[in-house]
């Protein structure tokens, strides 16, 4: 009986290896061909559930508003350099005139390099600085090609840029008060330079009085009143409609005189220099300024439109 046992489990155990060899085998042929099962069978893509993403659809309050503003802001650029296309295209001029350039024609040819800066609102002053100073280079033996004298002349220019920008303090005199007076033409935002200069020397410490002076525009005392509520300064205004621009003026500069302020800012209305009337106008504000505090005003502020500046004369 034991010896038929261990003959049966002898038996069955190479049964049990040569199947298990036989299925190593298989699989290493199985291996070795590299057989590859055939694909699962796909299911029609015209019955599956669809799934589309509408972010990009509806369009969100803040990327609207952000569009609005990135528009806004090219249409800025665009204007600002578009208002400077008058002035390239003078400046252009002085291309031509250097391109062949000789020492016999320079007087000619720095008449018309003076007129083309004069054109292109240089002022009367800068521009003959400028013209001086080419000519005396240029007889001097310094500048011998229209190449160099082109290269003095953007120096001349950026130099005038860089150094006049150091002093840009406000030269307010020892008497007190010292009046501001802001002039410019239509539109150049007067009124609002005055309200952030009013704060800027507000917070300085000094003592702000407004005034008025824009008796033309109907809502230009009411845009000042909202400045002098938003800086905390004292306001004169008109005290009807047909008190004229010098009599506010002179009523606010004693004002601030009497009560010891520091800075009186006064505001007028907007005009051409080619309007004779109001540039008389103009005259008889600062005559009334001036009967009050001898001097005044101290600084006169030109605000302009066309190009953004702002210069103090």
């Amino acid at each position: 009986m034991a010896t038929a046992g261990a003959s049966s489990s002898s038996s069955l155990s190479l049964l049990t290896s040569s199947a298990s060899n036989r299925q190593s085998c298989t699989l290493c042929h199985l291996h070795r061909h590299q057989l590859r099962l055939p694909p699962p069978p796909t299911a029609d893509r015209s019955r599956l559930p669809r799934f589309r993403c509408l972010a990009g659809q509806s369009t969100g309050f803040f990327t609207r508003i952000g569009r609005l503003i990135k528009e806004k802001a090219k249409s800025d650029v665009e204007k600002i350099f578009s208002g400077f296309s008058k002035t390239r295209d003078n400046l252009a001029v002085i291309d031509e005139l250097l391109l062949y350039w000789n020492l016999a024609d320079t007087d000619r040819v720095l008449d018309e390099l003076e007129e083309a800066l004069l054109v292109s609102d240089f002022g009367p002053r800068i521009t003959i600085k400028i013209v001086e100073s080419l000519r005396e280079d240029i007889l001097a033996g310094k500048l011998k090609s229209g190449s160099e004298i082109k290269d003095a002349l953007k120096r001349s220019v950026l130099d005038l840029l860089t150094k006049k920008g150091i002093k840009t303090e406000l030269r307010l005199g020892f008497r007190k008060p010292s009046v501001i007076l802001i002039v410019g033409v239509n539109g150049g935002g007067k009124t609002t330079s005055l309200g952030k200069l009013a704060n800027r020397l507000k917070n300085g410490g000094a003592k702000i009085l407004m005034a008025a002076g824009d008796t033309f525009r109907a809502a230009a005392s009411d845009q000042l009143e909202i400045w002098a509520n938003r800086t905390g300064c004292d306001i004169v205004v008109a005290e009807n409609k047909k008190e004229k621009a010098s009599s506010v003026l002179s009523q606010a500069v004693k004002r601030g005189k009497q009560e010891g302020f520091d800075i009186v800012l006064c505001d007028t209305s907007g005009r051409l220099h080619t309007n004779y009337s109001l540039m008389e106008e103009l005259v008889a504000c600062m005559k009334a300024v001036r009967r009050v505090v001898p001097g005044a005003p101290n600084v006169r502020i030109f605000i302009s439109v066309i190009r953004s500046y702002s210069y103090t004369f």
